[in-house]
């Protein structure tokens, strides 16, 4: 195999090996049991009996650096996408579950011996929130989204996985989030609006100049995070408010024949979340100590890129910040949906991760429901990346991992 390029998450280039000469490539669409569309990329190579299953709720993973690497071990690689690719304004994971399921479906009509799911950091909650769901008997999964549309899981066919892979997955993106909010916001509708109490980036409160780390105390870490839970419930309030007021449109619309009333239930009702990059975690390197350089996910200056139009969450209407965003009312949480996970799981931590940090991993694997479960540590960031200059990519030493656990069991 070759070396090449790969576009692994959001603007993170990584060095990946090329497929195998002999890959055969399909790409299909599949109809969900609720009608949508989705599509999906099959690779595979002469005998592959076990597929792996790769997906993430809104981002593409067609070219994810470790289909490759699977590809190269014998396994055929499923990369699908959801109905939201790339864009999570109206993401509801209970209706990404049946994304999932449909392409669960199509992997067992292939004839596979074994199929596994591989979830890296968004991807690793949706496929526990699955993996739960789908172990429960159709009667008892969930029937309405936080926000109380119905979804229909009881008549979805869902197979149970035979094996679940958890890459760099964080807690989900609500519990993400709950840390990453910026709660010294205190007007929703001015993004500078501060609490000067409640401002990570004032050095009375403990920052310093970048790339200097920072150092808060732990009354201000207390204050900030249950600060963080205050205004994640006022969003919540809003967004409940929100909902109500389309479920009475709905109703007017039912009845009448004024057109405002028809207006009144296609007008969107979305949400601005201001400042959603300011984990303290991520300019104070001694809370939940790693090997994570300084910054966040979207740079190295988060005093800046807080304040930009890029971040986790910044857009949502009221249903998917109810399904997706919110820390309080999401459903898709990794530690509330762990211990459905009972298939045969592998948890691999990236030692510089700025995702999920290493009281995330501790509690995320010990929740797990499976009774063969495996813990690794290999050195990468969060997107696969490696560690430092010349090193081995964290993708490349997750393969390795990979590699030897598929092979005692696969």
């Amino acid at each position: 195999m070759t070396a090449g390029v790969t576009r692994l998450g959001a603007g993170r280039y990584i060095e990946a090996a090329a497929a195998p000469t002999s890959t055969v490539t399909s790409v299909h669409e599949l109809a969900t049991s609720d009608g949508a569309k989705v599509s999906g990329v099959l690779r595979t190579v002469p005998d592959a009996r076990t597929v792996v299953a790769i997906m993430h709720p809104k981002q593409d993973v067609t070219h994810h650096a470790l289909v490759p690497e699977l590809l190269a071990r014998g396994c055929a690689v499923w990369t699908q996408g959801s109905r939201s690719p790339n864009n999570d304004l109206t993401l509801l994971h209970e209706q990404a579950l049946i994304d999932v399921a449909a392409g669960q479906v199509f992997l067992r009509e292939k004839g596979f011996e074994s199929v596994l799911t591989l979830g890296h950091s968004g991807g690793g909650t949706l496929f526990a929130f699955y993996h739960e769901q789908a172990g429960l008997a159709p009667s008892e999964r969930l029937t309405a989204t936080p926000a109380g549309r119905p979804v229909d899981l009881a008549g979805t066919d869902m197979p149970v996985p035979d094996g679940a892979i958890f890459l760099a997955p964080h807690p989900g993106q609500g519990a993400l989030l709950m840390r990453l909010i910026d709660p010294s916001v205190v007007d929703e509708s001015d993004p500078l609006s501060v609490d000067p109490v409640l401002n990570a980036f004032d050095p009375v409160n403990g920052f310093s100049d970048p790339p200097e780390s920072s150092s808060y105390t732990d009354e201000f870490v207390d204050r900030y995070r249950a600060a963080q839970l205050a205004r994640v419930e006022r969003i919540d309030a809003i967004a409940r408010e929100r909902v109500a007021e389309a479920a009475a449109a709905r109703k007017r619309f039912a009845t009448s024949a004024d057109p405002a009333d028809r207006r009144a239930v296609l007008a969107p009702r979305v949400l601005t979340v201001y400042r959603t990059d300011a984990d303290l975690r991520f300019t104070d390197l001694s809370l939940d100590r790693n090997e994570r350089p300084y910054g966040s996910l979207f740079g190295r200056r988060p005093d800046l890129t807080n304040y930009g139009l890029v971040g986790f969450g910044r857009f949502a209407t009221p249903d998917a910040w109810l399904s997706t965003w919110s820390g309080l009312s999401t459903n898709a949480d990794f530690l509330r949906c762990a211990p459905g996970v009972r298939a045969p799981s592998l948890f691999i931590e990236l030692t510089g991760d700025q995702a999920c940090f290493p009281r995330d991993a501790d509690a995320m694997t010990e929740a797990l429901g499976a009774s063969d479960v495996t813990r690794a540590r290999v050195a990468g960031t969060h997107f696969g990346g490696p560690i430092r200059k010349g090193a081995p990519t964290g993708a490349s030493l997750a393969a390795a991992e990979i590699d030897g656990w598929l092979a005692e069991r696969y």
